[in-house]
């Protein structure tokens, strides 16, 4: 019963954080712009029903969605 919360971009997004990658960084390794990475960052945590970044974190990684 594995379903599929975020898009593959979020998942890619999440997985870029999870490196301890900036913004910034994820931007340009992903070819979008600082604004976009934030908006699947905001739509994930919104997805998933927590407030900051972290919490996202951990709810994905308990998930399954991404890895360390």
């Amino acid at each position: 019963m594995n379903k599929k919360i975020l898009t593959k971009r979020e998942e890619e997004v999440f997985t870029l954080l999870v490196k301890n990658k900036t913004t910034r960084e994820i931007a340009r390794e992903l070819n979008i712009s600082e604004k976009t990475v934030r908006n699947h960052i905001s739509n994930a945590m919104q997805k998933l029903g927590v407030k900051g970044r972290a919490q996202a974190v951990v709810e994905l990684l308990r998930l399954g969605s991404i890895t360390l």
